[in-house]
């Protein structure tokens, strides 16, 4: 598991391609997971510094794990700025595409 949040941050400029259900997630949880212990850091030490380094650190590579989960369903990883999108294609039962 670990290991795939690894492979998400070694592409975190890779736009192209496709992010399966399983990496996304897995980097979603490992996202929050990290703020999470960050935000406990920063309410012991009484400063937001370590939070919103971790948070600025895991912007980028989380757009670019996004837009190839959207790639992934077969859309355009523009997708991700239309929320109510989102919510239809979250509550949709999904089909696996064979494409190339």
């Amino acid at each position: 598991m670990f290991n795939t949040f690894k492979g998400s941050l070694g592409k975190y400029v890779d736009f192209s391609g496709r992010a399966t259900r399983k990496e996304f997630w897995t980097f979603v949880l490992f996202m929050y997971l990290s703020a999470f212990l960050a935000g406990i850091a920063d309410g012991l030490i009484g400063t937001d510094l370590i939070g919103n380094l971790v948070v600025v650190g895991l912007l980028l590579p989380y757009i670019s794990c996004a837009a190839r989960r959207m790639h992934d369903v077969g859309k355009s990883g523009w997708f991700m700025i239309v929320p109510f999108y989102n919510l239809i294609l979250a509550l949709s039962p999904t089909v696996p595409e064979k494409t190339e």
